[in-house]
Order: structure tokens, then sequence, then C-alpha cells
């Protein structure tokens, strides 16, 4: 039986005060005895929801949450010109008046996987958008051809 060694490698990253004020709060949190340790388990955690490395033509579902200030210059008219230009991949969208400045929406997208994505992503890129997150369902969920999504209402709880 052969055993595996792991080596670490030593790097040198540079973060300002405010990211480096919240790693300390998520240490305190879940507590990791080092900063070293605390990035790493950040880093896999965000390895792991990487997109699929997989064919980019392969469908997929994604639902693209964000907020935005409406009141930044022609934000919303972009964000609503965009879907417009991307009919092909809109599903269904969903606006929320968080408060006096800020919306929330929900993006359902259908479509090539790299299309939804670098939709999803554009949209998150754009000015004045301050929160943003893309989720792809995993193509091996998404039956492939032309079915649609079809979607239901429950009147009733399910009990389990």
């Amino acid at each position: 039986m052969t055993s595996k060694t792991s080596t670490m490698q030593r790097i040198t990253m540079t973060f300002d005060d405010e990211l480096m004020a919240e790693i300390d709060e998520y240490m305190a949190a879940t507590g990791h005895q080092n900063r070293s340790e605390a990035v790493r388990d950040l880093v896999r955690d965000s390895l792991k929801k990487r997109p699929e490395v997989d064919d980019v033509n392969r469908p997929c579902v994604g639902a693209v949450v964000y907020v935005y200030d409406h009141e930044t210059r022609e934000l919303a008219k972009r964000i609503l010109h965009d879907h417009h230009g991307h009919s092909n991949l809109s599903i269904a969208s969903m606006h929320v008046h968080m408060d006096e400045h800020s919306c929330l929406e929900v993006s359902l997208l259908k479509g090539p996987r790299g299309e939804v994505e670098h939709f999803g992503r554009h949209v998150i890129a754009e000015k004045g958008v301050r929160y943003g997150e893309l989720v792809v369902v995993p193509s091996t969920l998404v039956k492939s051809g032309s079915e649609k999504i079809k979607g239901h209402v429950h009147s009733r709880s399910h009990k389990h």
C-alpha cells in the first residue's frame, strides 16, 4: 500500500482591510485556527461550485440573481434591452423593490451552457449591479432536445 503525501505551496496574497475583516469574522464563526486554513476551505468550497467542465453547447437551466441601484443611469433600460436581445434564453424574471434605491431581480434562463453563462455574467458585470450570482443547473439534469420547461403550482404542502 502506498501513501499519498501532499506538499504545501507557499503563496503571497494581498487583501484589503475590509476583506481581511470578513475573513477574520469567518474564522471566528467557523472555528478556524488560522487564516491559511480558512482561505483554503473557502477556496475548496468555491472550486466545488465552479461550472461543469463539459461541452459549452450542452443544454442547461440557470438562475441569475442580482441587486442593482435603479437610479444608476440607464441601467434598468440596459438590462431590459439585454433580456429582450436574449429572448431565446430568457424563461422568466421576477422583480422586487427592496428599498427606495435597490431592486432585486431573478432571471431564469435556458439554453446552451456557454450562452447562459455568458449572458448571466454580462448582466452581473453591468455598472450599478451591486451583487450578482449565477447558478447553473448541471447539464446532466437537463434533458436535451426541444422539451419545454413546464411550471406548476402547488395547492397543498408536501408531506414527507
